[in-house]
């Protein structure tokens, strides 16, 4: 132990000699730790923003496309079912049995007009069952009913967004406003949600589905089928259950492939999940390759101390040094230096990631294990690259070393 302290003084007393060309040696691992961990978390904190996102989507939620998912490319024909109408949506409404709800979802994009306010915005034609699958709550007002979608009812919900450009601070409940000059009757306001990766959640209008297919659309086909399993446990049993009935539906011979898409909750965040974790890796990577950069500056600034110190070095093997003990103090010297590279590293990222969640639309996820992982390679690197110069010191010939000028 006093040998490691005596080592660790020898160290410290090296490098406070040379205070500024320290900082500047060290400048690459600063950087390189800094870089490595505000990235990772950049990239995390991207990865749990797309998470949340995804769930808040809705509860077990599961989503059905009509057309094939591209496999083998080729088209079913002229004859297939590519496309979903409501009796689709009720093939399984009425005989699943692990679902919580079913909603037919009809998508369109409009100009809505208030007086003279106006604004674009996306339109969902959707039936009561998706307001439990997407957890919507209201602010004002209520929702529509079931009653409402059969009767084609031209009743609207709103979304915050939508509220705040056309009405301000009113209550806008019972207000008429008009999308593609048909006049809606507005009946609620939706509980804000936010902005996410994912888009703007509050910038919607939601109308009966029947409404915005026959009225706004003017056509017979729906978009696609939102439904929420019953339990989290039985999203593949549904997923399967679906398929049957679809199949049967659209008459689907024992082999033929599907011509649907089914897509869960979870294979949309697996997705988006791997794609964030790619990017993080490789904005790791990179940022790595100023801690390799690094390492190169102290090897070549301790290679620079030998050549300097290469008298002090002949006295010390003259008066009974070992070839050991050089060995050990200039590797010392060089593990400390970038250790402390490491440390003024974390403390800059920790700081940064601080500034970015504060100030920016950034969020930055701070692993502790990444911290540490930073900080250990930094260790590593003072190893790595302070041994050749601490070799070379250590095998100075001692009547050399005290020849040299």
């Amino acid at each position: 132990m006093k040998r490691l302290t005596n080592l660790l003084k020898v160290a410290f007393k090296s490098i406070l000699k040379n205070r500024m060309r320290s900082l500047l040696t060290s400048l690459g691992i600063i950087i390189g730790v800094c870089a490595v961990i505000v990235m990772i978390a950049v990239g995390q904190g991207s990865q749990a923003q797309i998470e949340e996102s995804i769930a808040s989507l809705g509860t077990n939620m599961i989503m059905v496309i009509p057309g094939a998912s591209s496999r083998g490319g080729a088209s079913r024909g002229a004859g297939s079912y590519n496309r979903f109408t409501f009796d689709d949506t009720e093939a399984i409404r009425e005989n699943a049995t692990l679902l919580a709800g079913v909603s037919s979802v009809v998508r369109a994009v409009a100009q809505v007009i208030y007086g003279s306010s106006n604004w674009n915005t996306q339109i969902y034609g959707v039936d009561t069952d998706y307001f439990l699958i997407r957890n919507y709550e209201i602010t004002f007002g209520d929702f529509f009913t079931e009653r409402d979608v059969l009767s084609r009812k031209k009743v609207a919900l709103i979304g915050q967004t939508v509220a705040d450009e056309l009405f301000g601070d009113i209550d806008p409940t019972g207000e008429l406003i008009r999308i593609r000059n048909t006049p809606f009757t507005v009946i609620g306001v939706l509980k804000e949600k936010g902005q996410t990766v994912m888009g703007n959640q509050d910038d919607l209008i939601l109308a009966p589905s029947t409404t915005v297919l026959y009225r706004l659309k003017g056509s017979q086909f729906i978009d696609m089928i939102s439904i929420s399993a019953a339990d989290e446990d039985y999203i593949e049993a549904a997923q399967t259950e679906i398929s049957s009935l679809l199949r049967e539906a659209h008459r689907l011979n024992p082999g033929e492939d599907d011509d649907f898409t089914i897509r869960t909750q979870d294979e949309i965040t697996d997705a988006a999940s791997q794609t964030s974790q790619t990017m993080t890796l490789l904005l790791g990577a990179v940022a790595g390759v100023s801690l390799i950069v690094g390492g190169i500056g102290i090897m070549n600034i301790m290679l620079v101390s030998v050549t300097e110190r290469t008298r002090e070095i002949g006295i010390r093997l003259s008066v009974g040094a070992r070839t050991r003990d050089i060995l050990t103090q200039f590797l010392s010297e060089a593990i400390v230096l970038s250790l402390i590279g490491g440390i003024i590293g974390i403390l800059l990222a920790i700081g940064l990631s601080i500034l970015l969640n504060n100030f920016t639309d950034l969020r930055t996820v701070l692993n502790p294990l990444v911290i540490l992982m930073a900080f250990s390679f930094s260790g590593a690197v003072g190893i790595f690259f302070g041994y050749y110069p601490a070799r070379k010191a250590a095998t100075l010939n001692p009547i050399d070393a005290l020849r040299y000028e």
